[in-house]
C-alpha cells in the first residue's frame, strides 16, 4: 500500500512519460467507455431514450466549458504556478492555498448557482434543442438534464484540483479520474436501469462526477492543501485568470453551442440519429483522447516553462517531437477505424436492440469523423502551445471561423440529403480547416516549427500507412472466407487477424526506412525488457 501512495504521489520529469501514463489510463478509461457504450446500445438501442440521453448532455456540457474549461485550461496553471514558485518547496504553502481556496469559493458559488437556474428552467431550453422530438421524449429529456445538472459542480471543483496536479506534475491520480467517471456510469446502467430506466443511467452520470472529483481531492489534501471561505474578486490572480479566461471561453462556448446545434439538426433526421452520432463520435474519440489529450496536457507545464524562459528552440524542439509522435500513432489509427469500422462498431456496440442497421449507419459516420483525426489529435496540443505563449484570441478567432464553416456546410449537406453523414462530414472538415489555421498563426507568432522535418516524417508514415491497409484489406478477405461472420467471434477474430497484421507492417516499414519515431519506440521497448530480464535474474 505505501509503494502505491507513493507511486500516485510521484512527480513526472518528462513530458514524454507523462503522456504515456496519461494515454494507458485514457486508453482505460476508453475502454470502459466503449464498455459503457455498449451496456447503453444493448439495453436502450439507438431510440428515442437513448436520444434524449445524449441531448440532456447538452446543456451540462455548455455551462462546465463556459464557467470552468476556459479558467482552468488557459489562466489557471500559469498563474497557479506564480504562487507555488512563491512559496518555494514541493508542497502547498501559504500563498498556494489561498489561492486556490478564492478560486474553489468563487468557481463552486457560482456552479451551484448556475446549475440550480438551470435545472430549474430546463423545461424552457431542452425543447429549443430537440425540436425534432415527440413531446413525450423530450420531456424525458427536460427530466435527464435537471439531474446532469448536478455533474458541472462536482466536475468544476475536479478541473481546480487537476490544475493543481498539473501545476505540480502529479499526473498518476489526475490521470485516473476519468476511469471512475466512467465507473459511476456503468454502475448506473447495472444497478439502477432496472427499476428507474434511463433515468438510472443519469444517476451514474452523477456518481460519476462525484468520483471524479474525491479521488483528485484526496491527492491535493496529500500536497498539504487546507480549503478557506474565500470568495472574494479582488485578488490579482483571479483577475488575471478573468482577463485570459474571456477569450477562452468564448472558444469553448462557440464549440459548445455548435455541438448543441448539431444535436438540434440531428433531432429532426429521424429516431436514433442523436444515438448514431454520439456513439460514433465517442468511437474517434478512442484515439484523440488517448493520443492527442493525452500529449496535449502532459506538455503544457514543460511547453509553458520553455515559452516563460523565452527559449524558442527549446519550444521547437519539443514542438516538433510530440507532433512527430501523435501522427506516427495516429496514421495507423486512421487506417485501422477506415477499413474496420464495421467489425469495430458491431464488437463494441452490436448487443441487444442495436441490430444491423444501427451498425451500418454508426459505421459510416465513424468512417466519415476517421478521416480527420490527424486534426481532432492535434488540436489539443496546438492551443495548448498558444496558451504557453498567453495568447487566447488567435485561438477563439480560428473556432469562430471553423464553426461558421461548418454551420453552413452542415446545411448544405444535410440540405441535398446526406443527414447523418453531412453532418459528421461537416464536423471533420472543420476540424481540418482549424489545424491548418492555427499552424499558419502559430508559425507566425512562434516561427519555424520544424516543418521539412515534420513533412519528411510524415511522408514515411503515409506510405506505411498505405500498405498497412493493402494488408489488411487481404487479411480481411482470407480471414472472412474462414469463419462464421455471422458470429461475434468470427467478426472479432476478422478484425483483430486484420488490425494486427497491419501494423505489424507499418511498424516494420517505418523502422527499416529510419522513421525516428519507429526507432524511438522500438529503443524503448527494449530498454524496458532489458529491464524486465534484469529484474528476473536478480530474483533467482
Amino acid at each position: 500500500m505505501g509503494r502505491l501512495r507513493e507511486m500516485l504521489a510521484r512527480t513526472m520529469v518528462s513530458a514524454t512519460w507523462a503522456a504515456a501514463l496519461l494515454g494507458v489510463a485514457s486508453l482505460a478509461s476508453r475502454f470502459l467507455g466503449v464498455l459503457r457504450d455498449r451496456l447503453l446500445s444493448g439495453t436502450f438501442g439507438a431510440g428515442p431514450e437513448l436520444d434524449a440521453y445524449y441531448a440532456a448532455f447538452r446543456a451540462p456540457d455548455f455551462m462546465f466549458g463556459l464557467f470552468v474549461s476556459g479558467a482552468i485550461s488557459a489562466g489557471f496553471i500559469p498563474v497557479f504556478t506564480r504562487y507555488v514558485l512563491r512559496d518555494g518547496n514541493g508542497r502547498l504553502g501559504q500563498s498556494a492555498n489561498e489561492f486556490a481556496s478564492r478560486v474553489i469559493s468563487v468557481l463552486g458559488l457560482a456552479l451551484a448557482a448556475v446549475s440550480a437556474v438551470g435545472a430549474v428552467t430546463a423545461q424552457w431550453f431542452v425543447p429549443l434543442y430537440t425540436s425534432g422530438f415527440l413531446p413525450e421524449h423530450q420531456q424525458v429529456a427536460v427530466l435527464l438534464t435537471r439531474i446532469m445538472f448536478l455533474s458541472p459542480f462536482f466536475l468544476g471543483l475536479s478541473a481546480v484540483f487537476s490544475g493543481i496536479l498539473q501545476t505540480y506534475k502529479r499526473f498518476a491520480v489526475y490521470s485516473l479520474a476519468p476511469v471512475v467517471y466512467n465507473v459511476g456510469i456503468i454502475a448506473g446502467i447495472l444497478l439502477l436501469t432496472d427499476r428507474f430506466g434511463i433515468y438510472g443511467v443519469a444517476v451514474g452520470v452523477v456518481v460519476g462526477s462525484f468520483l471524479h472529483m474525491a479521488i483528485q481531492l484526496w491527492s491535493v489534501l496529500r500536497l498539504g492543501f487546507r480549503f478557506s471561505f474565500l470568495p472574494s474578486l479582488m485578488d490579482r490572480g483571479l483577475r488575471e485568470i478573468g482577463r485570459m479566461m474571456g477569450p477562452r471561453t468564448a472558444s469553448l462556448a462557440l464549440e459548445q453551442a455548435n455541438l448543441v446545434l448539431l444535436t438540434g439538426v440531428a433531432s429532426t433526421l429521424g429516431v436514433g440519429s442523436v444515438a448514431v452520432f454520439n456513439l460514433a463520435f465517442n468511437l474517434q474519440s478512442l484515439p484523440v483522447g488517448v493520443l492527442g489529450i493525452s500529449f496535449a496536457v502532459a506538455s503544457f507545464p514543460f511547453i509553458a516553462e520553455l515559452a516563460d524562459r523565452g527559449d524558442r528552440a527549446g519550444v521547437k524542439r519539443e514542438f516538433s517531437r510530440i507532433v512527430r509522435t501523435v501522427l506516427f500513432l495516429v496514421v495507423p489509427a486512421t487506417v485501422a477505424f477506415l477499413l474496420l469500422r464495421a467489425q469495430i462498431v458491431r464488437v463494441i456496440l452490436g448487443t441487444g436492440n442495436f441490430d444491423w442497421t444501427d451498425t451500418v449507419n454508426t459505421a459510416d459516420a465513424l468512417a466519415l469523423f476517421s478521416i480527420s483525426l490527424f486534426a481532432q489529435a492535434l488540436l489539443p496540443f496546438i492551443v495548448k502551445t498558444f496558451f504557453a505563449f498567453r495568447n487566447v484570441r488567435l485561438p477563439l478567432m480560428v473556432v469562430a471561423v471553423s464553426v461558421v464553416f461548418e454551420r453552413l456546410l452542415a446545411w448544405s449537406l444535410v440540405r441535398h440529403g446526406m443527414e447523418v453523414s453531412g453532418l459528421v462530414l461537416a464536423y471533420s472538415a472543420s476540424a481540418a480547416l482549424r489545424i491548418v489555421l492555427l499552424w499558419v498563426f502559430l508559425h507566425l507568432l512562434v516561427g519555424d516549427l520544424d516543418e521539412r522535418r515534420i513533412v519528411r516524417s510524415l511522408s514515411v508514415m503515409v506510405g506505411a500507412g498505405l500498405a498497412m491497409g493493402v494488408v489488411m484489406q487481404g487479411m480481411k478477405a482470407l480471414v472472412g472466407n474462414a469463419v462464421d461472420m455471422r458470429s461475434f467471434l468470427g467478426v472479432f477474430g476478422q478484425g483483430a487477424a486484420a488490425g494486427t497484421a497491419g501494423l505489424a507492417v507499418y511498424l516494420a516499414i517505418t523502422y527499416v526506412l529510419g522513421n525516428e519515431e519507429a526507432h524511438r519506440l522500438a529503443g524503448i521497448l527494449r530498454r524496458r525488457l532489458s529491464t524486465v530480464k534484469a529484474s528476473e535474474t536478480e530474483q533467482v
